[in-house]
């Protein structure tokens, strides 16, 4: 029973997300943006037709739990470095299992290119997981040094997906 208790309480639920999609199409709504606690779902349409992006913020306390993924968790090849790496390179992993779009569709810019500078809310890409567009934001600062996938690339979690020097 706590069980059910917890599921309705949670805005993560994918029943409830499935009913925000559906009346987002229905009523024709470009976007919902939901928080709860130190929770957030942000549901985002492009209109009829088009795919509805998602993009939430779990709590630090809570372990993102994705659909479990083949623990063949192969060592990454080291990526060929493009500058030096040191203290100041970080890397943007990808947060699930899915695959990767540089853009939002065929005929957008990507989101990010080398050189570009990103912040915490800067949407680097999008990683689809299920039908869903999730839109991964970079969560650090700094500037675009390397892309590590191609687009359309198939990513695992903590796949890293970008190389950003902190630094610029």
């Amino acid at each position: 029973m706590a069980e059910s208790t917890k599921r309705t309480d949670d805005v993560f639920d994918i029943d409830r997300i499935r009913k925000l999609i559906e009346l987002m199409k229905e009523h024709e709504l470009g976007e919902i943006d939901l928080r709860q606690e130190n929770q957030r779902i942000r549901l985002c349409g492009q209109g009829h037709g088009q795919p509805v992006y998602a993009s939430g913020i779990m709590p630090a306390q809570a372990p993102a739990a994705p659909a479990p993924a083949a623990p063949v968790a192969a060592p990454v090849a080291a990526a060929p470095a493009s500058d030096v790496d040191g203290p100041h390179i970080a890397y943007i992993k990808s947060p699930m299992v899915g695959t990767y779009y540089s853009k939002a569709n065929p005929n957008a810019k990507n989101f990010v290119e080398v050189g570009a500078s990103v912040q915490n809310d800067t949407v680097v890409c999008i990683i689809e997981a299920m039908k869903v567009f999730n839109e991964i934001p970079a969560e650090i600062r700094g500037k675009v040094v390397q892309v590590l996938v191609k687009n359309e690339e198939a990513v695992d979690f903590g796949k890293p997906l970008f190389k950003i020097d902190t630094r610029g």
